[in-house]
């Protein structure tokens, strides 16, 4: 028994030691591909992802250590290099607060590569870029230079090597974050002298370029500037030292500038993203020392990294407005669905704090905001529970983002359409939404006024909603104020422009729409009339309005007869009070002709 008993703990023993040998030889293979990965450049090694899970799963254990630290820096890495190759004119509000999420302080080197990279790459894009590094300077303005400086540096060195495509991509750059107020307009100008200095085809074709995109700025900000730069561009035409193709250019560039820069506007339409006041400018001069910091492209320990996480969290939710983290919505969300069903199960318990509403209505903004196009945001917005009669809150929540916008986007016109034409319960809340925000257009300021008026021309020129919800509109002196008038006028266009004037008018013509619409053009009163013929004549839409001239013209001729005939009943009652009286006929007519004309 002793002997077997033995046995068995040599045996167990044999096995542990097996076990830490093999556990050994796991964490000295994890250290060396570790090692590996350190001593790479980033980017430099692909890894596949079960490999990548399982050493981010044993790295996790210590987030201090270097092997996370260089982890999460080439997920970062991949994580802004994807956002940035994504982002258009149609998503670029979508995308910013997912770059923001990122910790751009740590990674504002990456920033700077990707988005210089994606622009030399894609010409036609540089605007929606510029705009991106606008809007991120404002938070983060240690961004914005650093974008700025790099640029500025690589057309120093392409301009001394003669490189012409790196020229024109980098000064087309340097000019729209002028147009956005990055950069000050001394550097373009800074520019354009160097370039027109010593005048070869090369360096004018890259200052004919550069002046297309930054003229319309500089004409408007630095007027005289401007014209003594276009003086040396006729001086070099003049000399005539040039190519007959580049002086062609020079030619057409006046051009443009005659037409007032029509095809190159400052903003492209739906890149006015950042107040003037909320910009912040970098005076980097053209010549002066720069600090290009290549050292923050690549990884490097950071002994205070978790400290510096927790500082980015709190700059992160400073600058989205939020009081948590995105990653910890979903377990608000779930948290909140949770005591939803709690709070269900207890009986004679009501929640008046509408902590529920709120939810609901940030769950619905979020969706909205990060969907990509309208299809997306239908198919996700009629996932999220609703209760019964919470479709109006839906309903709100989309009118009110859509008023949110700097101009109106047709992103909502088209959301609101598509939930309209799949039941017939939308469509009733839209309708019933049309109501309440007539009612109460006075509250809101122009711009927001604007975006709803078009959202509900949107609805009504595709057939969405009904055209009965025109009832509430009554248009005359006593029932409209300023802001009701501005609301319909523009609602009234958004609808012409669509269905043009001679549809829209065959429209008004329909006999139950004519009901429906009898407030808009009132035949009640002559002055309600004359009322409602003035304001839609003032808008471009008199054409609506022949019906009311006819009843005009019509009461006009019944006043004429009815003052006829008054008249003519006062003079035979004044040739019989005569007779009474003494007085002669002629004397009677003429004083009741008196009375009548004054």
């Amino acid at each position: 028994m002793e002997l077997e008993t033995a046995e068995a703990a040599n045996s167990k023993a044999l096995e542990k030691a097996q076990e830490s040998k093999k556990e050994a030889e796991k964490e000295s293979a994890q250290r060396a591909e570790f090692a590996k990965l350190l001593n790479t450049r980033s980017g430099g090694v692909y890894m596949p992802p079960a490999r990548l899970r399982a050493m981010q799963e044993a790295a996790s254990s210590d987030k201090s250590s270097p092997e996370y630290q260089r982890l999460s820096w080439d997920a970062l890495r991949k994580s802004i290099t994807g956002i940035v190759n994504r982002v258009n004119i149609a998503n670029i509000k979508m995308i910013v607060p997912e770059l923001f999420s990122e910790n751009l302080i740590r990674g504002r080197g990456l920033f700077a590569r990707s988005v210089m990279k994606a622009q030399s790459s894609s010409l036609p894009f540089t605007p929606v870029f510029a705009a991106l590094v606008s809007i991120i300077n404002t938070k983060l303005p240690q961004v914005g230079e650093l974008v700025l400086t790099r640029l500025i540096s690589q057309f120093r060195r392409a301009f001394k090597r003669n490189d012409k495509i790196i020229c024109h991509s980098t000064t087309t750059f340097i000019a729209h974050l002028v147009n956005q107020g990055v950069a000050h307009e001394i550097i373009a100008l800074q520019i354009l002298v160097l370039l027109l200095e010593r005048p070869t085809d090369d360096s004018i074709e890259i200052a004919v370029g550069f002046t297309r995109e930054v003229g319309a700025f500089l004409a408007e900000n630095s007027p005289k500037a401007n014209a003594t730069v276009f003086e040396r561009f006729r001086a070099v035409l003049n000399e005539g030292r040039i190519s007959q193709r580049v002086q062609y250019m020079i030619e057409v560039l006046m051009q443009v500038r005659k037409d007032k820069y029509k095809d190159n506007p400052i903003y492209p339409e739906g890149l006015d993203l950042v107040e003037e006041d909320e910009q912040i400018t970098h005076q980097i001069q053209l010549e002066e020392e720069l600090q290009v910091q290549e050292g923050i492209n690549i990884f490097k320990f950071d002994p205070k990294y978790l400290e510096n996480e927790e500082k980015y969290k709190a700059i992160k939710a400073e600058i989205l407005g939020e009081d948590e983290d995105e990653e910890e919505e979903s377990g608000e969300e779930e948290e909140s669905d949770e005591d939803e069903e709690v709070a269900e199960t207890k009986e004679g318990i009501e929640d008046r704090t509408e902590t529920n509403l709120v939810n609901l209505r940030r769950i619905i903004y979020l969706t909205i905001m990060n969907a990509l196009n309208y299809e997306e945001a239908v198919h996700k917005l009629l996932k999220v529970q609703l209760q019964d009669g919470q479709e109006i809150e839906m309903v709100n929540m989309i009118i009110e983002c859509c008023s949110q916008e700097r101009s109106y986007s047709t992103f909502y016109g088209l959301i609101g359409e598509r939930f309209s034409k799949l039941n017939r319960v939308w469509t009733d809340a839209f309708e019933e939404a049309f109501t309440n925000y007539y009612t109460t257009i006075h509250r809101y300021e122009t711009n927001r006024l604007r975006n709803i008026a078009r959202f509900f021309g949107h609805l009504l020129c595709t057939d969405s909603i009904s055209w009965m919800v025109l009832e509430c509109v009554k248009v005359n002196e006593d029932d409209t104020t300023s802001s009701s008038r501005i609301f319909i006028k523009i609602m009234m266009q958004e609808m012409m422009e669509s269905m043009g004037l001679k549809n829209l008018a065959e429209r008004f013509k329909d006999p139950e729409v004519k009901h429906g619409c009898a407030g808009m053009f009132p035949m009640d009163v002559p002055k309600n009339t004359r009322f409602s013929i003035n304001y839609f004549t003032s808008i471009g839409l008199g054409v609506l309005t022949e019906g009311m001239r006819e009843y005009l013209k019509v009461c006009l001729r019944l006043f004429v007869f009815h003052r006829s005939a008054f008249c003519a009943n006062v003079i035979v009652s004044a040739e019989c009070t005569q007779i009474d009286y003494g007085a002669t006929p002629r004397d009677a007519r003429s004083r009741v002709v008196v009375v009548i004309r004054f």
